[in-house]
């Protein structure tokens, strides 16, 4: 689990495919010190650190992680904003976000308001029912809001601060990014989406027991 807050921008200096896609990425978080084993989150993916020497670590993605992500794009000297996993304790200033990507989305437009830059971005259809005004969203493994949405779009806006720590700023129109969705926003929409399944319509509109267990969730007795 994780916050949203970007750690670090690490750098990818090596990267080989096959079965699995190994990517190395130096960063200044002190990988040395890294469990193996332990989860990161690479642009908003998560991974496990499989490999550490130094100032860099390794970690592998497999075929399903380069399908659903921008990470089978990345090349030796890009940047990638890094989150190691939360730890219990530890102040939950971003959204409880899983670090399992929803989907990629595009960049459709940038421009300056104040000191802020504003981004739109292309909304997967699969994703609107978990988008709302003020709700918020990972893009790149960052927690923004969302400041507008609409049918196929939404906003955000990025401050000062996160401009110069993540890489999200740098990226223009055509630009991909990660998705995920805000977590308890998708359960409140599968609930809800299943108001009208026939176990629901036969006992009810109410959240029964069937509607929990037809949503993935098995109820203790």
């Amino acid at each position: 689990m994780f916050t949203g807050l970007i750690q670090d921008t690490g750098t990818v200096t090596r990267v080989t495919s096959g079965a699995m896609t190994d990517f190395w990425i130096r960063t200044s978080l002190g990988a040395e010190a890294f469990a193996l084993g332990e989860s990161i989150a690479v642009d908003g993916a998560c991974l496990t650190v499989v490999e550490k020497g130094g100032d860099t670590f390794r970690v592998q993605a497999a075929p399903e992680t380069l399908r659903r992500t921008t990470l089978g794009a990345r090349k030796v000297g890009d940047r990638v904003n890094l989150e190691r996993a939360l730890a219990l304790g530890d102040r939950l200033g971003g959204h409880l976000v899983s670090g399992h990507v929803d989907a990629v989305s595009e960049v459709l437009e940038t421009f300056a308001e104040g000191g802020s830059w504003v981004m739109v971005f292309r909304l997967p259809p699969e994703l609107a029912p978990c988008f709302i005004e003020k709700g918020s969203v990972t893009i790149d493994g960052i927690s923004l809001t969302v400041n507008a949405v609409d049918a196929s779009t939404f906003r955000v806006q990025l401050i000062p601060e996160t401009q110069q720590r993540t890489t999200l700023h740098g990226k223009g129109p055509g630009a991909q990014v990660n998705l995920e969705g805000d977590l308890i926003g998708k359960y409140v929409a599968r609930l809800y989406a299943l108001r009208g399944a026939p176990e629901a319509a036969a006992q009810g509109t109410g959240l029964t027991e069937a509607v929990v267990r037809a949503a993935g969730f098995s109820p203790r007795g």
